[in-house]
């Protein structure tokens, strides 16, 4: 099992779930849980919607699958045109995958291909930053800076160099951004001066650290970070698949701090978490280069996957857009938004919270630790699983994302249990 103590699990601890409907789990000794994380971050329209079962089952009775090289179908055309519509700027064309981690693998070799092509095949070098997630592909892993999912695989790729991370302590208990440290953006520019920006084909971030813990970006920090790639030639990639689709209270986190990048990566809630998909919104400029400089009857981008764009998925897409539009569920996220926070930084008095983030539906507590790192939040997300709260933990930091069908009662719940089970600590 992924991300799990597995011999913990299969000795009298296995956590079993039958059943999600909305916003609740069952398990299978038939306790409820009431999901404060969304499934993994992915399903914001609540679990089991019918309108998405319907709409995967017809296309899967017309055109089960149709293989994605050299070949098409209406509805993977019909998915991009509509993503496309949301991604903020020139990002007009979309590549699928199945999964965030094939996204952020295909956004790098996008990167190197395209300063290949324009006669820049020196632009080898990728930036990163310290304790960024970006999946568990080799790619990814070597960009990213988690350091429990690099060190037992060696070195990764070559090339990679990491920016500092943002989480810094003059912004404790920040909400919506940092009021500190937009010179750490300064980072990226060192890294030119001492390799040479020439030599950088693109810098990977996510708006909103995501996995490690909501770790927020400083006012100003994206921008200069886009400025500094304008000037050294540089691809701005932000990693979306946890920030997309409403989760800061806008489409995607570049709306929300106003910023461009090059390219986006999206995944979870592309498709409510009902069908594994994932894709990348590339920017004009990026698509035109690629193509053109291809012969006239070859191949332009030697990259894809079996089921890139499968029709089932795209089935899942469209009908959870459709969900997005008829329920104006941007609208109701940002909504939803300060009544989720205000009751989350009522839990600052507690005497076991070290620090807390949070912006749009998306927030992080970390914890006292309790001896060895990583024990008070493991602790911690198996004591609210007893007590019918589901989230998630990465170390000793409890993760919230609750979905944007939650009903005020329902965060008055999560918040009443969270606070009765950490103030026993």
């Amino acid at each position: 099992m992924p991300f799990t103590s597995n011999k913990h699990f299969k000795t009298g601890h296995t956590r079993m779930m039958t059943e999600g409907k909305g916003i609740v789990y069952k398990t299978y000794q038939g306790h409820e849980l009431i999901d404060a994380v969304s499934g993994l971050f992915c399903s914001p329209l609540g679990h089991a919607r019918p309108e998405i079962a319907d709409a995967v089952h017809k296309q899967l009775l017309e055109m089960s699958y149709c293989p994605p090289f050299q070949h098409g179908h209406p509805s993977a055309f019909e998915l991009a045109r509509r993503i496309s519509q949301l991604l903020p700027g020139n990002l007009d064309y979309v590549f699928y995958g199945s999964s965030g981690s094939e996204a952020v693998e295909t956004t790098l070799k996008i990167a190197l291909l395209y300063h290949r092509v324009k006669g820049e095949g020196q632009r080898l070098r990728l930036v990163g930053r310290e304790k960024g997630y970006h999946g568990v592909n080799f790619g990814g892993f070597s960009v990213g800076g988690m350091v429990k999912n690099r060190e037992m695989y060696g070195l990764g790729i070559p090339g990679v160099v990491h920016m500092r991370h943002t989480n810094i302590p003059e912004n404790k208990y920040a909400r919506d951004e940092g009021a500190h440290g937009v010179e750490l953006a300064e980072d990226l520019q060192r890294l030119c001066d001492t390799y040479g920006g020439d030599t950088i084909a693109a810098c990977i971030v996510e708006p909103v650290g995501g996995s490690v813990g909501a770790y927020l970006p400083p006012k100003g920090y994206l921008k200069r970070l886009r400025e500094i790639c304008d000037e050294h030639g540089i691809l701005l990639i932000f990693d979306e698949v946890i920030t997309g689709f409403g989760r800061t209270g806008n489409p995607f986190g570049a709306n929300t701090y106003e910023v461009q990048p090059d390219m986006i990566t999206m995944a979870k809630a592309m498709t409510n978490g009902a069908i594994p998909m994932s894709a990348v919104g590339v920017g004009e400029h990026i698509y035109k280069t690629i193509v053109d400089a291809a012969p006239e009857k070859g191949v332009d981008f030697f990259h894809g996957y079996t089921y890139s764009g499968h029709p089932a998925a795209c089935a899942a897409g469209l009908a959870t857009l459709d969900i997005f539009e008829k329920e104006d569920m941007f609208g109701r996220a940002k909504a939803l938004s300060n009544p989720f926070l205000d009751r989350f930084f009522d839990l600052k008095d507690l005497p076991i919270v070290t620090n807390m983030r949070g912006v749009g539906l998306l927030a992080a507590i970390d914890l006292a630790p309790d001896g060895a790192p990583g024990t008070r939040g493991y602790q911690a997300v198996m004591d609210l699983y007893d007590k019918g709260v589901l989230v998630k933990v990465t170390g000793d930091t409890v993760m919230l994302s609750p979905a944007f069908i939650c009903e005020e009662s329902d965060l008055d719940r999560i918040f009443e249990t969270l606070r009765g089970v950490l103030s026993g600590y």
